[in-house]
């Protein structure tokens, strides 16, 4: 890919994608890891959410349950149960892929996030979290 063709996706990706969180925004997730398995309900709003920004976004999620290092579950890999999630609650069709990684996209909507907006109320911001 050449360099101008890239400046285009990465602008079409930018404008276009949402990226948003599976685990504590999308799924419950109330056990953490637990069993490895998808094992919540839905968190209140977000397929009502997701089928809303559907029509504007293109939707990516990102999740550690994709990470290359995690083990397999019942056989399948973290993709596969979240896709199986997906389906469960007719969205998989609304989300364009699952990562691990940080995607290009307008916006994070994430659970664990820190809105940057200075190193003073970032630092801050981590120790009111961590009770630092």
């Amino acid at each position: 890919m050449n360099i101008d063709d890239y400046n285009k996706l990465q602008r079409h990706e930018n404008d276009n994608y949402l990226a948003i969180d599976f685990d504590g925004v999308v799924h419950g997730n109330s056990k953490g890891f637990h069993d490895g398995t998808v094992y919540d309900d839905p968190i209140e709003g977000s397929i009502e959410a997701i089928k809303t920004l559907a029509d504007k976004y293109t939707i990516v999620l990102f999740t550690a349950k994709v990470k290359p290092d995690r083990p397999l579950v019942n056989g399948k890999t973290g993709e596969e149960l979240i896709w199986e999630w997906l389906d469960k609650y007719d969205i998989a069709p609304l989300v364009k892929e699952i990562t691990c990684e940080k995607p290009r996209a307008v916006a994070y909507i994430d659970d664990k996030g820190i809105r940057f907006e200075s190193w003073e109320q970032t630092i801050n911001k981590l120790n009111e979290i961590t009770n630092s």
